[in-house]
């Protein structure tokens, strides 16, 4: 048996209604569940558009603080376009940034989890590097 693939990150947050208002109308996820779990908590899980790995909004691990997330890669199609559309929305973004595994921009959601736009390079082109 081998690991196939990855199917759900948990994004460690303080707010889940507020985290999942950040996550569906400012990145543009998909809902794809928000159901009650316990008295206290929801399973809320959402994911970029036709893509097969999500997210869940988490608040139940002692061991993940919100905003621990730190470097996860989102790829898009046009870098320009998509750090001028979270910037217009009030993400704070860095500046853009070219490596040879693609072009960047970083951003943190209202917690502080650490995200990373990057537009893949060309294909023929360098990607990442392998280990």
């Amino acid at each position: 048996m081998t690991i196939e693939s990855f199917e759900i990150i948990s994004v460690p947050v303080s707010n889940q209604e507020g985290a999942k208002n950040f996550y569906r109308d400012v990145l543009g996820f998909e809902l794809l569940r928000d159901e009650p779990m316990g008295p206290e908590s929801r399973w809320i899980q959402l994911a970029p558009p036709g893509c097969a790995t999500t997210i869940a909004l988490v608040t139940w691990f002692e061991a993940m603080p919100p905003g621990a997330l730190q470097g996860v890669m989102l790829n898009v199609t046009d870098i320009e376009a998509e750090h001028a559309r979270l910037s217009a929305l009030g993400v704070p973004m860095s500046p853009i940034g070219a490596e040879p595994w693609g072009r960047y921009a970083m951003f943190n959601d209202p917690d502080g989890n650490g995200w990373i736009l990057r537009e893949p390079p060309p294909a023929g082109a360098a990607h990442l590097p392998s280990l």
